[in-house]
């Protein structure tokens, strides 16, 4: 299975993303993610055998209890790219409140996922919820100016659990379909 840690955002925050994409409708070769399946990743493990899974249950739970966070809001808002304005490859909305207490599930994720031989992330966390990956830099020049001129906010939710989920590739783009769920 193709899996990966995430908070899931509510249905209720779905039209918000789908206005957030609107904004970048007219930018040539931009892939849209489903509004309906946007979530902030904690960490991606990439290919999990299925003998694998309870290991990595258990070292989630571990981390959700170490990372000590009680259920809390996150507001999803601004507009960023990774890896830079001059590079596009993705285009996200940003975490604003709530980002600390994302970020500590993701670093008590990481210590326990590397810890049973997942590979460390080689980059910084940033929370976001990614709204269009690029395909090509025909749409740069719009991308970079909605990015630079707009701050939209999508909305606020209450953040309950971590989802292990697993992601399986469809004729619209990826599906996915939560496994576990870890409370806060």
């Amino acid at each position: 299975m193709r899996c990966f840690l995430a908070v899931d955002l509510p249905d209720s925050l779905a039209a918000g993303v789908a206005a957030v994409q609107d904004r970048l409708s007219d930018a040539d070769g931009l892939r849209f993610t489903d509004p309906a399946g946007a979530h902030v990743t904690l960490k991606f493990l990439g290919e999990l055998p299925p003998d694998r899974v309870d290991e990595v249950e258990d070292a989630v739970e571990s981390a959700v209890d170490a990372a000590g966070v009680a259920p809390f809001d996150a507001s999803v808002g601004g507009l960023g790219v990774f890896p830079s304005l001059d590079y596009i490859r993705v285009v996200w909305v940003g975490v604003d409140d709530g980002a600390a207490e994302l970020t500590r599930l993701h670093e008590a994720i990481e210590r326990e996922t590397t810890a049973i031989g997942f590979d460390p992330e080689g980059h910084d966390f940033t929370p976001h919820v990614t709204l269009a990956r690029m395909d090509d830099a025909r749409g740069k020049d719009l991308v970079r100016r909605v990015v630079e001129d707009e701050s939209p906010t999508v909305g606020t939710f209450r953040v309950r659990e971590v989802r292990l989920k697993k992601s399986e590739r469809g004729p619209d783009g990826p599906e996915y379909e939560t496994v576990t769920r870890f409370s806060l």
